[in-house]
């Protein structure tokens, strides 16, 4: 059996930490290849097809205005700037005059976790949100499913 069948993504339970929406998916840790948070973070954005990174990035820049760095980078995975990195998480963030965003892959004994916080700016910002979250939901886990099978 493959590692995306046998290794489930789940939506859990995060604590908002002051976050205006917060989200997050796990997939046990059993099984997974040896990969840093950072190295998982670009498996997830930077792997994914082409047509896939365009629309990600697309979204992100046109829907959301996110102001991103530079798609090929040490410093920014797919344009979101590193701003933690270490053996058990890292931290991507962009902001745009809408809201901030911040991406969290924390790697421990018993599972990967992808959690999403974004800050809203005003109301338009909640607004958006609103729109991206249902596509968000969706694509975190696809693009996790994704990036184990590939590492796999």
């Amino acid at each position: 059996m493959s590692a995306s069948r046998s290794l489930p993504v789940r939506r859990v339970r995060v604590d908002p930490a002051g976050a205006h929406y917060a989200s997050a998916f796990a997939v046990p840790a059993t099984g997974l290849p040896h990969l840093l948070p950072v190295d998982w973070a670009r498996a997830v954005f930077e792997k994914a097809p082409a047509v896939l990174r365009r629309c990600l990035y697309g979204g992100w820049r046109g829907g959301l205005g996110l102001r991103l760095g530079p798609r090929v980078s040490a410093q920014h995975v797919l344009g979101w700037l590193v701003t933690e990195s270490g053996p058990d998480a890292v931290t991507l963030e962009a902001h745009s005059p809408l809201l901030t965003a911040r991406n969290m892959v924390r790697l421990d004994h018993s599972s990967l976790t992808w959690s999403t916080f974004v800050h809203f700016k005003n109301p338009v910002g909640r607004a958006v949100w609103a729109s991206a979250a249902p596509l968000h939901h969706q694509a975190i886990p696809l693009l996790l499913r994704r990036a184990i099978r590939k590492a796999a």
